[in-house]
């Protein structure tokens, strides 16, 4: 049995960047500045330019995949990110900022800031908060009728109800712009590549 982590997107640089390229552009690079495709858009290669850069001749702006994306200015490492949306996406039951903080080695804070930007990505909108909107949860409300009879309901087992994507997140770690469909696409991305 292998481990899925050890898939190539997730090791090296080079390889997640293409594999991205492959998802967020499956008929060639589009500017995210301007939406130009095709032959407007020159690849810079050279010494001088990093791997995977490109440049729009309509608007002259340079960008890379990450560009508009959850990714983008991002010190931790692109196959940190994929790995990080994969255990997130693969797992039945969710996976904590800290197994994946141990489970990628690195810092607990850069973890939890990903995943929070991760999930921010994947929420849907129009979603009402569990139980309706101002409405209260039954944190600890028992489920067969013995148990209702034997244990009533304390006060203190009542949690009210917030948005916890939006409070969740500190400032710092929230986008400053809203993000578009296309540009949180997240659930596309889960299904690797067969070697």
């Amino acid at each position: 049995m292998t481990n899925i982590l050890d898939n190539p997107i997730f090791q090296d640089e080079t390889k997640a960047r293409e594999w991205l390229e492959s998802r967020v552009w499956p008929n060639g690079a589009v500017c995210p500045h301007c939406g130009v495709t095709g032959d407007d858009v020159t690849k810079l290669e050279g010494e001088a330019h990093r791997a995977g850069v490109f440049q729009c001749k309509e608007c002259r702006q340079q960008f890379t995949v990450t560009v508009k994306t959850v990714f983008e200015r991002s010190k931790i490492p692109l196959t940190k990110w994929l790995a990080a949306l994969f255990l997130m996406t693969a797992s039945k039951k969710g996976v904590s900022a800290h197994q994946v903080h141990r489970m990628l080695g690195i810092s607990y804070k850069s973890t939890w800031f990903l995943m929070h930007r991760l999930r921010e990505a994947m929420r849907t909108g129009g979603l009402e908060p569990l139980g309706g909107a101002g409405k209260v949860v039954e944190a600890d409300e028992p489920t067969t009728a013995s148990q209702q009879r034997s244990a009533p309901l304390s006060s203190a087992a009542t949690v009210p109800i917030r948005r916890a994507a939006t409070t969740a997140l500190p400032t710092s770690a929230r986008s400053s712009r809203s993000l578009s469909a296309a540009e949180t696409s997240a659930h596309s991305m889960c299904q690797l590549p067969t070697n």
